[in-house]
């Protein structure tokens, strides 16, 4: 049985117990009628369990609507980071189509040339454009040799025997060169290193 069902009840049994000892006294009392038009004023209002069930519904919808404002914003960030990964690196390949296209150029005269000086030229003009349009992109080469061996920027292939004193623990050659994207490695250099 439900709290405001008891309540009703218990307020007809004092409004019967009322005027049963109405009847038995035989007065018709001011004060109890007054009594009553309170009681069924207070009543007919909004009870607390129904303003608490009011504010649990208004509490409940705002829930939910941020709950789906916070849903619609992680799906649209996720689909605009995805977008984002598929063409990162379309301007860097639009930057480098005019290098793909002086490649096949080059082929095509070393076909027909018989100087070899010349496409040589050509060749390392090409490798210039290239490195140029790599450095305009923030790609940077890592000075290795002769320089301390560092862990965090070189992997050491291997150690040789030092010519020097002051080249040991230094890079004495370098098989593979390194890179930096914006001051970030991106290509550790492989090395040899003199004990």
């Amino acid at each position: 049985m439900k709290f405001s069902d008891m309540l009703k009840k218990k307020k007809k049994e004092d409004i019967d117990n009322t005027d049963l000892h109405d009847e038995v006294s035989g007065e018709n009392t001011n004060d109890s009628e007054e009594a009553t038009e309170s009681e069924k004023t207070v009543a007919a209002g909004p009870s607390a369990e129904d303003k608490l069930k009011e504010e649990i519904a208004q509490a409940n919808d705002k829930y939910l609507r941020l709950y789906a404002e916070f849903d619609n914003f992680r799906r649209r960030t996720q689909k605009e980071r995805t977008e984002l990964l598929q063409t990162a690196g379309k301007e860097v390949i639009v930057a480098m189509l005019p290098v793909l296209d002086d490649f096949e150029r080059a082929i095509k005269a070393m076909e027909n040339s018989t100087d070899v000086n010349a496409v040589k030229e050509g060749v390392a003009l090409v490798q210039h454009k290239f490195k140029s349009i790599l450095a305009q992109k923030g790609l940077k080469e890592m000075e290795s040799k002769g320089a301390a061996f560092d862990a965090d920027i070189h992997e050491a292939i291997t150690n040789i025997p030092a010519p020097s004193d002051d080249l040991k623990g230094k890079v004495v050659d370098e098989l593979e060169k390194g890179y930096y994207l914006n001051d970030k490695v991106v290509r550790f250099a492989k090395v040899v290193v003199g004990a």
